[in-house]
């Protein structure tokens, strides 16, 4: 089941603290315990699903084009900057179903819901249920995002 969910390098320390990402630093390192040399860190499984929606939600929409891929990212940077109302609270929703349904290793978006986070007025905290490709476990994958920008 989960080799359909795939394989690649790690980009996040974190799922969960995503928002410290240094954008052109991401890669991590490993020392490999046969060699004793450095290597890039890989992530498979659930974890490599969870990361490749954080970062497809975390990238705006189009930033891939010249790569070939215009449809890849999510239009949540629309946000940055915006107040923290019910509104955006709504479109950030809104965005993150669309880029969802972009993703093939989902079989069925079950819920999501976006709240205003308790310790930022300028965070808001996403709660995403899913049912992934080959899977009948459900998945949850919750991370803040801040308008405040970058």
């Amino acid at each position: 089941m989960s080799e359909r969910w795939g394989r690649d390098l790690r980009l996040l320390d974190s799922l969960e603290r995503q928002n410290d990402r240094k954008r052109g630093f991401d890669l991590r390192i490993v020392r490999r315990k046969e060699t004793d040399a450095l290597d890039l860190e890989a992530v498979s499984g659930a974890e490599n699903l969870k990361q490749a929606l954080l970062m497809r939600l975390l990238t705006p929409l189009g930033e891939l084009a010249v790569l070939g891929h215009p449809g890849y990212g999510s239009r949540l940077f629309e946000l940055i900057g915006e107040g923290n109302t019910q509104a955006n609270r709504n479109r950030a929703k809104v965005f993150i179903l669309q880029a969802l349904q972009a993703e093939p290793r989902i079989e069925k978006i079950l819920s999501v819901s976006v709240t205003q986070n308790r310790g930022n007025p300028a965070g808001m905290d996403i709660d995403i249920w899913l049912v992934p490709i080959d899977s009948e476990m459900p998945e949850n994958l919750v991370f803040p995002f801040f308008l405040e920008g970058v």
